[in-house]
């Protein structure tokens, strides 16, 4: 890790939670700023289900990147752990980002989340319109001006606001600029090149997970969560061929949602396979093999002893 010696005069470090409803691209701007791939990423709202960290490593700064769930109307125990995530995650960062889509009108979960960050009163908040390639320079307009009456309605003065979009890697880089200029003077909080603090089971879980989150029915996503139970490179292969042998639990709710899950013959759970390995290979940059069974947690997200089984 840098040391304080090594410190340029004036650089900056700290914290910045990237926050809004559920499904308006918190993720996919976590990676478009960190460069790569450390946050899952779907269609399906409430994806994200930890406080995900990307490092963001610059000349002048170190900004780490905290992707949280979505804050939303809890239906299950699980959702208000999530949460729980978000608020708590609120009140140890520096500065906050607030997602607005402008592909979406400013409603009633914005207003929401927008009054709960109001009482946060010393935290600098920036505002971003994600996802600005989905609406025209007049729509895009519009809903800039909405966003600033969404903030002097609840009493936010934004810092900034920005559109960007993540997709097409557009006003990214100001966006980063933005942010540096609002963390404190310090020293690098992790090394050089460490692109995030999460382990790599969790990374490995996340993926699987993700490959699992597509192509199935609308509702059976909140129900899946993987657990690597193994990890390990296997013992006596050649030097210079290394294999990575990953043996890991996706989990259900109910036994009805297994053959959604495996498919006809095992197809379905073969895509699932197949995909999230080439994405751990291309996260870790070592041939996998992956071992993948699906088993029922009855009703787990509501079941305080199976969600701490599952990590949460």
């Amino acid at each position: 890790m840098t040391s304080p010696t090594e410190t340029p005069a004036g650089y900056r470090s700290g914290f910045a939670s990237i926050v809004g409803r559920p499904n308006v691209g918190k993720s996919t701007l976590t990676n478009a700023l960190v460069g790569a791939k450390v946050a899952v990423t779907s269609s399906r709202p409430q994806t994200t289900r930890h406080a995900i960290r990307g490092i963001v490593h610059r000349a002048d700064s170190q900004l780490v990147l905290v992707d949280t769930p979505g804050l939303h109307k809890p239906r299950t125990l699980l959702g208000e752990r999530l949460n729980d995530v978000v608020r708590a995650t609120w009140a140890e960062v520096d500065v906050i980002v607030v997602c607005l889509p402008a592909s979406d009108a400013i409603g009633r979960g914005d207003r929401f989340l927008v009054n709960e960050l109001a009482r946060i009163r010393r935290t600098p908040k920036l505002a971003v319109a994600t996802k600005s390639d989905l609406a025209g320079p007049e729509a895009l307009a519009g809903h800039l001006v909405a966003v600033h009456e969404l903030g002097i309605a609840a009493g936010v003065d934004w810092a900034e606001i920005v559109p960007v979009s993540a997709v097409r890697n557009e006003q990214v880089g100001l966006l980063a600029d933005l942010l540096a200029a609002q963390l404190p003077e310090g020293p690098a909080l992790y090394p050089e090149g460490e692109l995030t603090d999460e382990p790599e089971t969790t990374l490995v879980a996340e993926l699987i997970r993700e490959a699992a989150l597509e192509g199935v029915r609308d509702e059976l996503p909140h129900s899946i969560a993987v657990v690597v139970e193994e990890m390990g490179l296997r013992p006596g292969r050649q030097a210079g061929r290394p294999l990575l042998d990953v043996h890991a639990n996706l989990f259900i709710e109910r036994s009805s949602q297994k053959p959604i899950v495996i498919g006809t013959g095992g197809a379905r759970l073969k895509e699932i396979g197949t995909t999230a390995r080439k994405q751990i290979e291309a996260l870790l940059g070592t041939p996998v093999y992956l071992d993948l069974h699906v088993k029922v947690a009855k009703d787990w997200q509501r079941d305080p002893r199976q969600l701490r089984r599952l990590g949460f």
